[in-house]
């Protein structure tokens, strides 16, 4: 299933999937060529906008965490995609050890950390899963909703140095990390000895910043769109940043208003360019972390000068209490699609450089222009029904296959910027 676009605007996308596919040849090619220059991350998922003229990456996860709302059809694909990145990284690896959040009461979060662990399995690795919580001092069983368990484990240090980490009586050759570090790196995951984490510490929130990542893509997009000969706006979401802000003490608002007021504007002669006759907007959001936190729409620069108190709490913290100080103003870009009667847009999942599926988000209590991973509204994945990387050029652009390969290109095109980014970000030394 598609969700159909309610939108008269499907022109221009058409378009850009129509060039999609009659490049695909130079696409795949051009992909292929960044991997030889760059290292994917062992995985990644990100959320796409489908604005009927424009097809765009709104953000990318690092630590994703919705492997249990993926096709069960496409398992397969997961797990060969996670033996190839596992020979990269260890190639004889025979323990891995899965660090998940500390989300014990999140039934869903759960459910994929025993997908991962799954898959994970299904790749010839022993696996099992570690707690950061001090409260899991003991294996703990925990009863899923589909029916499955998940076993947590006490994290601890092993080794003669104490610096490896593992399980009692169990030595992994690497640590996979589901959980962001958004409130910084754990006592137990530092200084770790002849291990591999994966990902690196670095890309965890207390260090990424969602402006370095868009950065890095808007590198990427360009590049991109001079192979295929297209405006790199279509793929692109700009932006601008706002690095000292103090919601609670309205600490840096003159900052935020003139940089919104200075997107609302570029983005106002690209309406104008491409005859786009509804109101552009800017999401303000933290340039830090993830779960929806510290979002908010914006369509004038006066409103976010006049934030009242309930507005400024919603927007000074995120994950794990942490205070906002930066933010990103992006582009918004508004989803003109739709499932059943719910607002939806698509997220597509990634293990090492391949896309292994994917679901759309849909929420119905959310409009076209607002952010849809709200905490406490209606939720409902909805897994793709088909593979994104087999277009068919003899049906129509927005058919099945051929939508689903674009989503797959664009969200590759984010991945590509996400290698850049880590690679960046690395230490001196590593």
């Amino acid at each position: 299933m598609v969700p159909h676009l309610t939108t008269a605007l499907t022109g221009p996308l058409l378009d850009l999937e129509r060039r999609f596919l009659d490049n695909d040849t130079s696409v795949e090619r051009w992909l292929r060529t960044q991997w030889l220059e760059h290292t994917p991350p062992f995985y990644a998922s990100v959320d796409l906008r489908n604005a009927g003229f424009k097809l765009a990456p709104v953000d990318t996860n690092l630590f994703p965490g919705g492997f249990n709302n993926l096709n069960p059809a496409f398992l397969p694909l997961c797990v060969q995609a996670a033996m190839s990145a596992i020979e990269k990284i260890c190639p004889e690896a025979r323990n891995l050890l899965l660090v998940p959040e500390n989300h014990t009461r999140n039934q869903f979060y759960l459910m994929n950390v025993a997908r991962l662990a799954a898959i994970l399995h299904a790749t010839g690795l022993n696996v099992r899963v570690g707690s950061l919580l001090p409260e899991i001092t003991a294996p703990t069983v925990l009863d899923l909703p589909d029916g499955h368990t998940l076993t947590l484990e006490p994290l601890q240090r092993i080794g003669t140095d104490g610096r490896r980490l593992g399980l009692e009586g169990f030595d992994p050759c690497a640590i996979l990390l589901n959980n962001d570090l958004s409130a910084g790196v754990p006592p137990l995951l530092r200084d770790i000895n002849e291990q591999f984490l994966i990902p690196p510490l670095w890309a965890g929130w207390h260090v990424r910043r969602k402006s370095t990542h868009f950065a890095a893509y808007r590198e990427v997009a360009e590049g991109f769109a001079a192979e295929i000969g297209i405006d790199p706006w279509l793929i692109n979401p700009d932006y601008e940043v706002c690095g000292k802000i103090n919601f609670h003490e309205r600490t840096g608002e003159e900052c935020l208003a003139a940089n919104v007021d200075k997107l609302l504007a570029r983005m106002r002669a690209k309406y104008r360019e491409y005859g786009i006759e509804s109101e552009p907007f800017v999401i303000v959001k933290a340039d830090a972390g993830t779960y929806g936190m510290g979002i908010m729409t914006v369509r004038d620069a006066s409103e976010v000068k006049a934030l009242n108190r309930k507005q400024r709490n919603k927007m000074a913290v995120i994950k794990e209490g942490q205070p906002v100080t930066e933010v990103i103003i992006q582009e918004g870009v508004p989803t003109f699609e739709r499932v059943d009667e719910g607002t939806a847009e698509p997220v597509v999942y990634m293990i090492d450089r391949y896309v292994v599926g994917g679901f759309y988000r849909v929420n119905t209590a959310r409009g076209i222009d607002e952010n849809l991973n709200a905490p406490g509204m209606t939720f409902k994945p909805l897994a793709f029904e088909t593979g994104c990387s087999l277009p068919d050029a003899g049906l129509d652009p927005d058919a099945p296959p051929n939508r689903f390969y674009a989503y797959g290109v664009v969200a590759r095109l984010a991945l590509v910027a996400a290698a850049i980014e880590l690679e960046r970000a690395a230490p001196e030394g590593v």
